[in-house]
């Protein structure tokens, strides 16, 4: 009797698929069986890519030579360290009574491609096989999963796109790596004393470490420039006071003056001083006229559903928890049951699920009796149950939380409605973290918040002073996101007193003064708006609707990116500060960033990144193929390692490192072998002179060191340079005085070390 074979990503989620599919068997090694079905699991991946020295031993030594890099055929090796639920896992798939293979490692690129690896490596043909996607792991979405599974084939393009992921950042990071390492390791070496230095390059990490510190020099180089507003102060009919501030619009005395600041200030006080007497002038009693005033209502509509970046954005300020730490709760919440799929950078629902949404509100109405909730967080019964009882799901698919063109993979991260019954048992951040997305995910049943705005346009002669007032009138759903804010009355909460003020009226002038300010210099990330940042290919979009508006190709992705910045933290080119968040460079990030501007500047640009991530997307769309990426890939790695091997830029970037703060180069020797052959210290750098057949040179001249001296270079005036000239140059800086005879002329020759760091020949 025929079987089928169930492979997992992890054991955890095996043990999820057994209990769905009601697989009653027995629990073995690396698997369970019953007699309908095997159900086994990878551990992560079982196969990666083997590094350089395992297609030619030659390899293994970094030579400038070998460089670069660019297999025609890649190979793959089990990784040692779980080589045996590798061999658990092929020994099943080989099975003869194995007749049908369903996949279910995660559903995305990276899952497909730990599965594609392992499939490759065992090279199985006589099964069918199944792909399984799923967004959560409740039961109904595992055996609906496993219900409509598709043939593997297609999803031929995704596997196509996660090799090429892989292929991309082996071969930027072997092949850049060891050229930038080689090329000026030892400069960098040299200024830190160190033995040696490795350069690590990335094509998602460079661009990251780039950001990171192009954002602390815009900082360090900012410079405050003070500016002066004219702000005034109203009163109408001896009992109504509002503030007003002036803009040089069109039509002001002042409008496009070279003496503002923008148009909301004077650059410097003494203009301001004149403004304001200018404006008392012929206007004894301070008067003013009310030139324009508005009355409306604004409307403000429930964010869109959290996708993983936001999530992160929002526990990084809310929590301060690192991005990484905020994925492996959702991860873990997501394992439990109680959220769907966490690594998707969609911020909608699709149609299918809006259809059966009312499964995870009707699910949530449990959380009254299975939950421990605290006096704040039992208001989600009261919302959970209006929405339920008020039928306010209905219609959901014809609002803009449901988009199926915005939706790749997976729709927004939201609570099932099931594995309630985990949640007295999970940390309070795990809970505190579940319970916000319960509250994003309730919000967009609710109705917009309402607000009365209130514009006043007040004008002193043909100068206009502005003032603005929203009050919320109609919190919305602003009851459930806004829980831990005192808005509801933190201003006045109607605006009767303003009712009797009309266009045209006459108040009176309080007072008029100068407010002085400020240019502020540009925020540092943190952990969440470098997240989001990455999300919007270097840029750094504050405004949530704006953000949701934005579609495109980010830096990195969402499974993606928290590893990035914990991998830079590790490497000690960025530090973290848990406390707020706060993204800074350490002086070696710094150096190592001019180094890549230096050489391989592109790898920095987010632009750049985000479009390598575009073709990606490209190739699993079946928009572009294979080959024509590879084509592109390979041409870059070519171009730019031969680019880097022929600049002589190392003194140049040496003096760069003076400017970054708190690096300094160190006055620790490096314990390196002096050549037997040497002639002596280089006048120019720290190298070692040495002779060939047609010259003296130094040792650090592939590192942009400018000492040659050509033995030939005074065979017209008689003069024969050799060893004994360059050793007293060596020691002394110059030799002066060497006469030569030619012609019956007497030649007097000097040689000395120049201000541009090169021997200069003098002949007098």
């Amino acid at each position: 009797m025929s079987k089928a074979l169930f492979v997992a990503e992890k054991p955890s989620v095996a043990m999820e698929f057994s209990k769905a599919l009601n697989i009653k068997g027995t629990k073995k090694n690396g698997y369970f069986e019953s007699d309908k079905a095997v159900v086994t699991w990878c551990v992560g991946h079982l196969v990666n890519m083997s590094y350089p020295e395992k297609y030619d031993i030659k390899y293994k030594k970094w030579v400038l030579k070998d460089l670069p890099f660019l297999p025609k055929k890649y190979k793959y090796e089990v990784i040692p360290g779980v080589k045996k639920q590798f061999d658990i896992v092929k020994s099943q798939m080989q099975r003869k009574d194995i007749s049908t293979i369903y996949v279910c490692t995660d559903s995305g690129r990276e899952g497909e491609y730990i599965y594609r690896l392992v499939d490759d490596m065992v090279d199985v043909k006589d099964k069918v096989k199944k792909r399984v996607w799923i967004d959560s792991q409740t039961e109904d979405e595992i055996r609906k999963g496993v219900k409509n599974a598709k043939p593997l084939s297609e999803y031929d393009k995704l596997s196509d796109s996660a090799y090429l992921r892989a292929k991309e950042d082996y071969l930027m990071g072997i092949n850049f790596s060891r050229l930038l390492t080689l090329m000026y390791g030892r400069t960098v070496s040299d200024y830190l004393g160190t033995n040696y230095t490795v350069i690590a390059v990335g094509r998602v990490m460079s661009c990251v470490l780039g950001m990171v510190v192009k954002r602390e020099r815009e900082i360090r180089d900012f410079i405050k420039t003070p500016y002066y507003k004219v702000n005034s102060s109203f009163k109408f009919e001896n009992s109504l006071d509002y503030d007003g501030e002036w803009k040089a619009v069109e039509g002001s005395k002042y409008y496009m003056s070279n003496l503002l600041f923008k148009d909301i200030g004077f650059k410097e006080k003494e203009n301001a001083e004149k403004f304001i007497d200018y404006l008392k002038e012929d206007n004894e009693e301070l008067i003013a006229k009310i030139e324009e005033i508005q009355r409306k209502k604004e409307k403000k509509n429930p964010p869109l559903l959290y996708n993983l970046a936001e999530l992160q954005n929002e526990c990084s300020k809310k929590f301060k928890l690192s991005p990484d730490e905020t994925l492996k709760i959702v991860q873990g919440l997501y394992e439990k049951k109680m959220l769907t799929y966490p690594r998707t950078d969609a911020r909608v629902l699709s149609k299918s699920v809006a259809k059966e949404i009312d499964k995870n509100i009707r699910g949530l109405l449990n959380i009254k009796n299975t939950c421990n909730l605290d006096n704040e967080d039992e208001a989600i019964n009261g919302f959970t149950k209006n929405i339920w009882d008020n039928k306010l799901f209905l219609g959901l698919e014809k609002t803009k939380y449901v988009n199926d063109k915005a939706i790749t993979d997976h729709y927004a991260i939201i609570p099932t409605g099931q594995g309630l019954g985990n949640f007295n048992k999970l940390h309070d951040m795990d809970k505190n973290i579940y319970l916000l997305i319960v509250r994003r995910f309730l919000a967009i049943f609710y109705p917009s918040a309402v607000f009365n705005k209130l514009s006043i346009i007040t004008s002193i002669k043909d100068e206009r002073f502005y003032t603005s007032s929203k009050v919320c009138i109609e919190r919305g759903y602003l009851e459930i996101m806004d829980y831990d804010k005192k808005s509801k009355n933190s201003k006045k909460d109607n605006m009767d007193e303003f009712k009797n003020l009309k266009k045209g009226a006459v108040i009176k002038i309080n007072k008029i003064e100068i407010k002085e300010s400020e240019t502020t210099p540009p925020k540092r990330y943190n952990s969440g708006s470098m997240i989001l940042a990455m999300e919007n290919a270097g840029k750094l979009i504050e405004d949530d609707e704006l953000r949701g508006q934005i579609k495109g190709s980010g830096i990195g992705t969402s499974a993606t990116r928290a590893e990035i910045l914990s991998k830079l933290q590790k490497i000690k080119y960025i530090k973290l500060n848990k406390k707020t968040q706060i993204l800074t460079p350490t002086s070696m990030g710094e150096m190592i960033y001019n180094i890549i501007i230096g050489s391989i500047p592109s790898l920095i640009k987010p632009e750049l990144t985000a479009s390598w991530e575009k073709g990606l997307t490209m190739v699993s769309n079946g928009e572009i193929g294979s080959e024509d990426y590879m084509v592109k890939l390979e041409s870059y790695v070519m171009k730019n390692t031969q680019k880097v091997l022929g600049l002589r830029n190392h003194l140049k970037l040496m003096d760069s490192f003076t400017s970054i703060p708190n690096c300094k180069k160190s006055t620790k020797t490096n314990k390196r072998k002096k050549p037997e052959n040497s002639l002596g210290k280089c006048g120019c750098c720290d190298g070692d002179i040495l002779e060939n057949s047609k010259a003296f040179y130094c040792t650090n001249w592939s590192r942009g060191c400018k000492f040659t001296l050509w033995k030939n270079s005074l065979e017209k005036h008689g003069v024969i340079m050799d060893d004994k000239i360059i050793k007293k140059l060596l020691k002394e800086g110059k030799v002066s005085g060497i006469e030569s005879n030619q012609n019956n002329k007497k030649v007097n020759i000097s040689i000395r070390i120049s201000n541009d760091k090169k021997p200069l020949l003098e002949i007098f």
